[in-house]
């Protein structure tokens, strides 16, 4: 035994990867007070302000009760925005993979918050060597300066991701039932097997159980899956008056998705897809863009916009916005806005493509404006915050007018 422990020791030593969180840049973020700046849209002007600066690679954001802010970076850092202030990371956290797409993912606010101070976390778990990752679920009751009491209630099995295609969306349903996106690890044929996480919407209770109703429960898979069949979900929101889930997700070269998951469904990858391999050949296993018995995305990109982070409005900041879906666009730095009648989609138009940021969150705020993430190394990680326009910028206080925004380019960047 002490032979075999030292081997393994050896072994690691020589093939075991860290991906312990990089130093917190030089610079702390800073809570700023830009002028506002008059965005044209077909809807009228609105007021763009920048809020916070100095994020590094920021990734998600949630608002708690009392107003202030959450937000993660995906290099492993958890921050509270509150008073004016930016804080120090947050402690509590555990060993996170940070390596390409990988690192700390989403934050969503627990339904009783109130009572019981939870807060959760999708990030890129390292496997035992270290040279792996999949999608795991933290929950920790939110202290002063850390998360206290952190258990890891979810993880992606097995782990096969080398740091892309790993989602994450979390988002809580009205039964206090959690829904998380993932991606396929880049394992493509993954997402078609029931017996692995990979490529799967799951559903799981609050505490990491799994609900009595979930499709595949009794059957020979994983029952925790909801849906199958995905390749990268990055955004994900319930829709305020049906309340069900709407999800998007990356497609390769081409045909991003955005679906209305059922129970039980297969929604195709690799099998079908609206997109190409990143070679400019069809996908390896593809047939096309349709099959027996798989699911039709919603609504498809031809040209992939990278989609993430999303949102529908409901408040009465925006008057004019109120019912319409936003996506942000990491591919082609711009944040979509969709028209709907029902769960129709029935117009878009893409906003602040003239700032060639890269929109990685989308949220509405306690004070009903549109809050977004702009995904860029420090300095320049940023919050970025879309109001009504007030009267000082109608009177010529802002220095700027925003040009009209641009149609959908051809090129799809790096996620």
């Amino acid at each position: 035994m002490r032979l075999a422990g030292w081997i393994l020791i050896a072994a690691c030593a020589a093939g075991c990867e860290r991906h312990a969180p990089p130093p917190a840049p030089a610079a702390a973020p800073t809570v700023v007070a830009t002028a506002p700046v008059e965005v044209a849209t077909r809807l009228g002007a609105v007021a763009l302000t920048e809020v916070v600066t100095g994020l590094d690679r920021p990734w998600s954001l949630a608002f708690l009760p009392d107003g202030s802010m959450l937000v993660t970076e995906r290099p492993g850092r958890l921050r509270r925005i509150r008073d004016g202030a930016v804080s120090a990371p947050l402690g509590g956290l555990p060993s996170i993979f940070v390596d390409g797409q990988a690192g700390l993912l989403d934050v969503a606010v627990s339904p009783d918050f109130a009572r019981d101070g939870l807060v959760y976390l999708s990030f890129a778990e390292p496997s035992l060597r270290g040279n792996k990752a999949g999608t795991a679920v933290l929950r920790g009751r939110l202290g002063d300066d850390a998360l206290e009491s952190v258990e890891v209630i979810y993880r992606q099995e097995p782990k096969l991701s080398s740091g892309t295609h790993v989602g994450s969306r979390l988002v809580f349903g009205d039964g206090g039932l959690l829904w998380v996106t993932q991606g396929d690890n880049r394992v493509a044929e993954t997402a078609q097997q029931l017996d692995k996480l990979q490529g799967k919407l799951v559903r799981i209770r609050a505490d990491g159980g799994v609900p009595d109703d979930n499709p595949f429960v009794g059957n020979d898979a994983r029952p925790e899956i909801w849906s199958y069949g995905h390749r990268n979900m990055q955004g994900a929101a319930l829709h305020p008056v049906t309340r069900r889930l709407w999800t998007s997700e990356h497609g390769p070269m081409g045909g991003d998705e955005l679906n209305i998951p059922d129970a039980g469904r297969n929604y195709g990858w690799p099998v079908i897809t609206h997109g190409k391999d990143y070679s400019g050949s069809a996908v390896p296993g593809s047939v096309g863009a349709s099959a027996d018995g798989m699911e039709a995305p919603h609504h498809v990109w031809p040209v992939s916009p990278g989609l993430s982070g999303m949102a529908f409005y409901t408040g009465e900041a925006l008057p004019q916005w109120r019912g319409n879906l936003f996506l942000g666009a990491l591919a082609t730095h711009e944040l979509i806005r969709l028209e709907l009648d029902g769960d129709r989609i029935v117009g878009e138009e893409r906003l602040l493509g003239e700032r060639k940021q890269r929109i990685r969150d989308v949220r509405e705020g306690p004070d009903r404006a549109l809050y977004l993430l702009v995904d860029a190394d420090a300095p320049d990680g940023k919050v970025l915050r879309l109001g009504p326009v007030a009267a000082a910028v109608v009177d010529g206080a802002a220095t700027h007018r925003a040009a009209p925004d641009k149609a959908a380019r051809d090129e799809a960047a790096a996620r």
